[in-house]
């Protein structure tokens, strides 16, 4: 467990060391800002009843964020060490290959979630200047969290595992990024087709990630769903790891 906690924290640190990671947290929270200021011109308009998270989610930044920020974040955790020739003094260190990508997955996260906590500040902001007081809730707040945690959890397992194929980061990125397109064109199909039947359809609604991550943003948790996420993101890590031991026999 040691030495999980501390490759966590170097990957950690690594990300406040360097200027990018101040970087993506200036993009975010400039998004997450511009996507509020709509929201309060909307809610100058007319009042609503329907969730903050719900309306926020309805917004195009949403997507905007989720999709660049991931392969930003995950480019550099094995790609720049295998650029640098770090990566094979990292691995004769005493860690098993599971701690290394274990401890790198755990900081993308931990960092994806702090690049989203403006949204918090965000939220707060609305419920003090909003006359309509119940459209803010703790719980559908947590639950929008938890649906931002989990799809990030994917997203970020997936670039671990691209960054774990090549020594460059920008393709490392490239990959991560055109994935979350690929994810975001099946979401928009299963959107446009929600009533076709056969397997295909079946396969296709599970990947509905507009209408799951809109049921989080109203406060709705599907263990579906949640099982789902949970089971791509372990999928990616095991990628990631074989990848990672291939170099035994390199």
């Amino acid at each position: 467990m040691q030495p999980y906690l501390t490759l966590t924290r170097r990957e950690l640190g690594a990300y406040f060391l360097s200027l990018s990671g101040y970087i993506i947290i200036a993009a975010v929270t400039f998004l997450l800002g511009l996507s509020f200021v709509v929201l309060l011109v909307k809610l100058q308009q007319e009042p609503t009843t329907v969730p903050v998270t719900e309306m926020f989610y309805i917004t195009q930044f949403f997507w905007l964020i989720l999709l660049l920020a991931t392969p930003v974040i995950t480019m550099r955790l094995f790609a720049l060490e295998k650029f640098s020739g770090t990566f094979e003094t990292l691995m004769t260190a005493p860690v098993t290959e599971l701690q290394v990508v274990l401890a790198k997955f755990t900081a993308g996260v931990v960092f994806y979630t702090l690049t989203w906590l403006p949204l918090l500040g965000c939220l707060l902001i609305v419920r003090h200047f909003s006359n309509e007081r119940a459209s803010f809730d703790a719980g559908v707040v947590g639950c929008t969290f938890l649906g931002i945690l989990l799809i990030g959890g994917v997203f970020v397992s997936l670039g671990c595992c691209a960054s774990a194929i090549t020594k460059s980061q920008v393709a490392a990125a490239m990959i991560s990024l055109m994935f979350g397109i690929s994810v975001f064109c099946l979401g928009v199909l299963a959107d446009r087709f929600p009533s076709e039947t056969g397997w295909q359809a079946q396969v296709l609604s599970s990947l509905a990630i507009f209408e799951q991550m809109h049921d989080f943003a109203r406060g709705v948790v599907d263990t579906r769903t949640v099982v789902l996420y949970l089971s791509l993101t372990l999928f990616f890590l095991f990628l990631t790891l074989r990848i990672v031991e291939s170099r035994r026999w390199k």
